[in-house]
Order: C-alpha cells, then sequence, then structure tokens
C-alpha cells in the first residue's frame, strides 16, 4: 500500500473490513427479547382490558347476533392499523396483522357469543338483557367468560400492533360467533370459520379458556386429547298402546326405554377400555305417555355421548345400535337411533405442545403451570385443531382464596371471575405469538 495515503483514511477502510467481516455471523435480534416489551405494554393495558370485557358483559349477544360486539372489536382492531375482514361466518371478525419480517402465519381465537342464562352474580355491570331463544324470552349473560377472551385477545392485538415491524411473520386475529352453537341449527363458528377458509394459511393456532374454578394467576394444559368430542343422541322407541289395567295387551315402550338406559351403561362398563380412556353415555331426558293408565305407544329419548378418539367414538356409536336395538327387538319394539356428530375432541397436537411449553413455564412460573386432568366438556375450538396444529390452554379466573368445589361453574347464573387474571392471557398469548413466529421461522 502507497505510504502517502493519510492515517485516517487507513483507519477507515481496516474498520470498514473488520465490520465487513463480523456483519454476516451477528446474530439475528431474537424475537424473545420482545418479552420484556410485551410485558410492560400488558400491565399498562390491564384496566383497558377490564374495560373492555365489563362492557361486553353488560351487553351480551346470542350466537351469530354479536352485531354490536363485532362492531366494536372490529373498530378497535382498524384502528390499529390491522387488516379487517367482517361478517365472516356471520357475525365473525378476522384482523390480520404482517410483521415487519418474513415468517409463519399464527392464529389467535376467540368466542364472542353469550349463553342463554339470566345472571345473578352482584356486580355493577351485571347484564339484564333477555332474549328470545327456543321459542321463550329468556335472561342472557356471558356466564361462560367468552367477554373476557374477547378483551384479553383485543389486549393482544394491541400489544402486537405496536412492535409489528419487529415480528417474524403474520398473525391472524379471530374472533369467533357462535360457539356455544344457534338457537334450532346444528352447527358452530369454528366450524363455519373453517369452511369459510380462515385455517388455509395458517400454520398453528392458540386459544385459551378462562375457568371459575382454577385460581387466578395459574394455567393448565393438556397435550394430546384434552377436552371431549360431543355426539347428541336420539332414541325413539315404538311399542304398542293399551289401557294401564291390561299390560299383557301392550309393548311397553317406558319399559323398554328403562331397560335401555341401564343397558346404554353397560357399553361404558364393559366394552370401553376405561384403562386407557374414558366415556360417558347420559340420557338427559325420557318423554312418553300423558296419562296415568295408559301405556303409551311410542318413548322419546335424549342424551349425550363423550369420547376421546375416533376409534373409541365408533365403538361407542356401534354398540349403543346394537344394545338399544336388540333390547327393543326383544320386547317386541322397534327403537329408531339417531346420532348427530357435534364438536371433534379438542385435541392439542404433542409436538406444537412440547415446542410452547418453555414458553408457558417461563410466562406463569414453574409452580404457576399446571397439567390439567382430561375434561369432559367441550369445545368448537377443535374444528380448528382438525385444520391445523392448535394447542388450547385454560387461564385460572377463580379468587386465589377460593374452593374448586364451591365456585360457581361456568353456564350458571352465579359465575364470576376475577379480573385481576387477565392480563396473564394477554401475556401467555402474546408470548406464545412471538415465540412460535421466531421457533417456526427458522
Amino acid at each position: 500500500m502507497p505510504k502517502n495515503y493519510p492515517i485516517n483514511f487507513l483507519r477507515f477502510v481496516y474498520v470498514t473490513v473488520f465490520i465487513g467481516l463480523l456483519v454476516p455471523v451477528l446474530p439475528v435480534f431474537p424475537q424473545s427479547q420482545l418479552k420484556p416489551a410485551i410485558n410492560r405494554q400488558a400491565d399498562a393495558l390491564e384496566s383497558k382490558v377490564i374495560a373492555w370485557r365489563r362492557d361486553f358483559h353488560e351487553h351480551p349477544e346470542l350466537g351469530n347476533q354479536e352485531i354490536r360486539t363485532a362492531g366494536i372489536i372490529s373498530a378497535h382492531l382498524k384502528r390499529l392499523g390491522i387488516e379487517v375482514t367482517e361478517e365472516v361466518a356471520v357475525t365473525g371478525v378476522v384482523g390480520i396483522l404482517k410483521g415487519g419480517k418474513p415468517g409463519p402465519t399464527v392464529a389467535l381465537r376467540a368466542d364472542m357469543d353469550a349463553l342463554p342464562v339470566p345472571e345473578r352474580a352482584d356486580v355493577p355491570f351485571k347484564s339484564t338483557k333477555t332474549a328470545v331463544y327456543n321459542g321463550q324470552e329468556v335472561g342472557v349473560s356471558h356466564a361462560c367468560g367468552h367477554d373476557s377472551h374477547m378483551a384479553i385477545l383485543m389486549g393482544v392485538a394491541e400489544v402486537l400492533a405496536g412492535m409489528q415491524e419487529d415480528l417474524q411473520g403474520t398473525v391472524k386475529f379471530i374472533f369467533q360467533p357462535a360457539e356455544e352453537g344457534m338457537d334450532g341449527l346444528d352447527t358452530w363458528g369454528a366450524k363455519q370459520m373453517v369452511e369459510e377458509g380462515v385455517m388455509e394459511d395458517v400454520d398453528a393456532i392458540f386459544g385459551l379458556h378462562i375457568n371459575s374454578q382454577t385460581p387466578v394467576g395459574t394455567v393448565k394444559f393438556r397435550s394430546g386429547p384434552a377436552m371431549a368430542a360431543v355426539d347428541n343422541l336420539e332414541i325413539k322407541i315404538k311399542g304398542k298402546q293399551a289401557h294401564g289395567a291390561y299390560p299383557w295387551s301392550s309393548v311397553d315402550p317406558i319399559v323398554t326405554a328403562s331397560q335401555i338406559v341401564m343397558g346404554l351403561q353397560t357399553i361404558v362398563s364393559r366394552n370401553v377400555n376405561i384403562t386407557e380412556i374414558p366415556a360417558i353415555i347420559t340420557v338427559g331426558s325420557i318423554h312418553g305417555g300423558v296419562r296415568h293408565n295408559i301405556i303409551p305407544e311410542t318413548v322419546e329419548m335424549i342424551g349425550t355421548i363423550r369420547t376421546y378418539s375416533e376409534a373409541q367414538q365408533d365403538l361407542v356409536h356401534r354398540r349403543i345400535a346394537e344394545v338399544a336395538g336388540h333390547i327393543a327387538e326383544s320386547a317386541g319394539a322397534k327403537a329408531e337411533i339417531t346420532i348427530r356428530k357435534m364438536y371433534p375432541v379438542t385435541y392439542n397436537d404433542p409436538s406444537l405442545t412440547e415446542l410452547m411449553l418453555p414458553t408457558l413455564r417461563q410466562t406463569t412460573g414453574p409452580e404457576k403451570l399446571l397439567e390439567h386432568e382430561l375434561i369432559t366438556g367441550a369445545e368448537d375450538f377443535s374444528f380448528y385443531q382438525k385444520a391445523k396444529p392448535g394447542l388450547f390452554i385454560f387461564l385460572g379466573g377463580m379468587p386465589a382464596d377460593g374452593d374448586p368445589l364451591s365456585a360457581p361453574s361456568h353456564h350458571t347464573p352465579d359465575f364470576y371471575l376475577d379480573e385481576s387474571g387477565f392480563v396473564l392471557g394477554v401475556k401467555a398469548l402474546s408470548h406464545l405469538t412471538v415465540d412460535y413466529l421466531e421457533k417456526a421461522g427458522k
């Protein structure tokens, strides 16, 4: 190199070359380092999340009637600069937040509908709304916590929109109607959402459900089957009508129905391998006859079936047809058996669950992350999980000093939530999102 080059120029060349050699090996700024900012933003938003929840709680709307609710959510997402599609699956709202860096797409879901349940809880934002359901005037309330799910996801949207340029992928916010179903229709919001294509570009989906009998500050999960598949059972037994004083002249459908109820229970105790996984067959209603001294011609029974795998579901369905049909035949009656599949199994993808457990453990602290037992209730989140890998968790909503055995359960007039747990929900969904985008994007 010529000696007449200025010393400052030489220094510039050496520094430039040194930096040029370093740049290719410098690590990309990890999204996991967004977590302190997420936690700060979530804490700052806590009062807004609670206010949103209280507003939704005071103004509940039944499935596919969530017009006011959807309008509030849509306006909020638009203010954040999120791309919004409205009237998805009737009243649903879908928001898309495209990060500043390429990567996978993760979906987050909240359900919007309320229940035909009057409210007794003594809170200042108590619902006094009524509506017509199943042909009668009923009280309406958010007796399952969907109001909190919406408020939490609105908080997550605000947190993540504030760090959009740092996101390594896309976030889809799914605000879904009619999780509880609709009056007179055997379909659900998640099923319709999937049918309308909301999962086609999604790589994974996360959802949460608050629980009024789980202590606030805790999160529960389960890998694999977590909540049951649910099917509706109808059995119509046709016999022969006669005077109650002359039962030998009849084919008594009431006696036959009684035998069928007991016979169905042997399916669970004698056909299902309960050492592997349980099943439930419950007859919830029997109707037949109009007078004390008349043996009726027909009896109708309805009930519910709960299973945890498709193989188990097939076994139980087959045995119901065999047991009910043969018992009726042995009495000289006929049994018409109808089984309608409702929700599939809520199945947490084991690989996805394992991938995200460190995130949940870091978010809650190891002592606050618990594994729950099989839940015999059902969730239409399962339709998303049939389309793409999903993880569904439970967020504590019971006061810390509460008793799970006496705390009002979901779908009851006294249902109550401790609002101090909502901010953990915001953090959990936000952390799951940024960690999944980082891990799946590698």
